[in-house]
């Protein structure tokens, strides 16, 4: 929180910005009634990725990017049989964002130094 609060005074959005910390689905739960978000970025427990999005829906309003970070998982992502809770948190969080009508959205394939991943970009349509 120091670096994010120290980055946030250098680009002067320091008043504009309030940041929260703790456990992710604590925190959304202290948000109460806010206004929409016009972007929303999930890069949390990958398990609870589903949660995140049904936040993230109750957040947004047509117009507004949500992103969901670290959706490839080493490609371990299209392996059904995967046992693990963070592959398995991300296929549901996917599958979700394929069969809901408000959004419109694409997942991409990053490749890089820290291997393959990924990230999906969806766009809050109705």
């Amino acid at each position: 929180m120091p670096v994010a609060r120290e980055n946030l005074q250098l680009a002067g959005v320091d008043q504009q910005v309030t940041l929260r910390e703790g456990p992710a689905l604590q925190s959304l739960e202290a948000l109460g009634a806010c206004p929409a978000f016009d972007l929303i970025f999930i890069d949390a427990d990958k398990p609870n990725n589903p949660h995140y999005l049904r936040w993230a829906l109750r957040y947004s309003r047509p117009g507004t990017l949500i992103i969901g970070d670290n959706v490839v998982r080493d490609g371990e992502v299209v392996n059904p049989q995967s046992a693990d809770e963070r592959v398995q948190g991300v296929r549901q969080f996917i599958e979700m964002m394929g069969a809901e009508p408000r959004l419109t959205a694409t997942a991409l394939q990053t490749v890089g130094t820290k291997g393959w991943d990924g990230f999906t970009l969806a766009w809050v349509n109705a």
